[in-house]
């Protein structure tokens, strides 16, 4: 894993990877992919407030050579009626940065920014019942399971299981070693 990854704001020269992830059916990967979409709306989202805006915000994640490995999101979960308390996280890496630690990497700083910088008390992340990988990796952020919402969401022909994880800010998080 490399020790230099950073989270930064999507600049003009990263938009053919946001047309990429509206194109590419392996950009997102099996878990992520979810159809084709107008291949110019995440340019569009891009001219209207770079993907940093109050009902969602998309940031680039960079590897420490400059190379746009993925990005990881976040949006506002309407769990309680306090504007801000509860966030829904997300991560996706191209096909040729998985498997290395990076998401779990981009998905620790994206948790120690928003309890850093925001008042969010409680973040989520929900995948895939199969998606392993991912269920490890939030593990090791902090984030703990909490449930199964069972056929939740439309993936490829069928109605499928998700897990849903959480972590608050009281929650001891660990550190990158750990």
């Amino acid at each position: 894993m490399d020790d230099k990854l950073v989270l930064r704001a999507f600049r003009e020269e990263d938009l053919e990877f946001l047309d990429r992830l509206c194109t590419d059916p392996d950009a997102l990967g099996q878990f992520g992919w979810t159809g084709f979409i107008d291949p110019l709306a995440r340019r569009r989202r891009w001219e209207k407030d770079g993907y940093v805006g109050p009902e969602m915000t998309a940031l680039a994640v960079v590897a420490g050579d400059g190379v746009l490995v993925g990005v990881v999101s976040y949006r506002a979960a309407l769990r309680s009626r306090t504007a801000g308390a509860c966030y829904e996280i997300g991560v996706a890496l191209l096909p040729g940065h998985r498997g290395r630690g990076l998401g779990t990497a981009a998905q620790r700083l994206l948790v120690d920014y928003l309890f850093d910088y925001t008042t969010v008390n409680r973040l989520e992340a929900l995948t895939d019942r199969q998606n392993y990988a991912e269920q490890k990796a939030l593990e090791r952020v902090g984030f703990q399971r909490e449930g199964v919402l069972r056929g939740s969401y439309f993936h490829r022909g069928a109605w499928r299981d998700q897990v849903i994880y959480a972590v608050v800010r009281r929650d001891a998080r660990p550190t990158a070693q750990e």
